[in-house]
């Protein structure tokens, strides 16, 4: 297994990035089984960007232009509906005790939709992936589906650690009102930060 590639992967998914922040806000809000779950959606949002890659579909996310606005700005969108949601508490960091807790089909699909609405995940596996397969490859697909699975199994491990860890402090956070209030305005700071960012990507 190439060296550069797992290196570069991990520093990639480690990375902060709204997958990173569902997780942690999971955790912090619902304990460490809500995380693992977060961690696991995330990690399937990352098949429907695999699937554009291996097919060779992403050619249309870089030749259309109203393909690829399009996705972007829904990940925009959906961005800035969870910072608000977040402000209102009734988003990313809803407390269980506050009305209806969410199952866990509710937390795996918000999770994978957060990646699935996701541009750079696709460019990722465009732009990055290519580099570690060989002109002279005998099975190129079979090779970037490999990888891709191992991308995607540090991208669960690691979420799977970030979020244990915010259930952790969970207790500490909780007690303290202003701590958590704090916390919430993190969150939306970020994920709006996050829905810029994503707003200048570019193909």
């Amino acid at each position: 297994m190439n060296l550069e590639f797992l290196i570069t992967s991990l520093i990639v998914v480690a990375s902060p990035g709204t997958g990173a922040l569902v997780t942690l806000a999971a955790g912090l809000s619902r304990g460490v089984r809500a995380s693992i779950l977060a961690a696991l959606g995330c990690t399937l949002g990352i098949l429907p960007h695999l699937l554009v890659a291996s097919t060779g579909l992403s050619a249309l996310l870089r030749t259309s232009t109203n393909t690829f606005e399009a996705i972007k700005y829904a990940g925009v969108a959906y961005l800035l509906y969870m910072a608000w949601m977040t402000l209102k508490e009734r988003g990313a960091l809803k407390l269980e005790s506050e009305g209806r807790a969410r199952t866990d089909k509710e937390v795996i699909w918000h999770a994978t939709l957060v990646n699935l609405l996701n541009p750079k995940l696709s460019i990722f596996f465009l732009a990055f992936l290519p580099q570690f397969i060989g002109p002279d490859e005998d099975r190129p697909t079979l090779l970037m589906l490999e990888l891709s699975l191992i991308f995607m199994a540090m991208t669960f491990m690691v979420f799977v650690m970030y979020g244990v860890f915010a259930a952790s402090v969970r207790d500490h956070v909780l007690s303290r009102p202003g701590v958590l209030r704090w916390i919430r305005w993190g969150f939306a700071v970020a994920f709006v930060g996050l829905g810029i960012k994503l707003a200048f990507v570019q193909r």
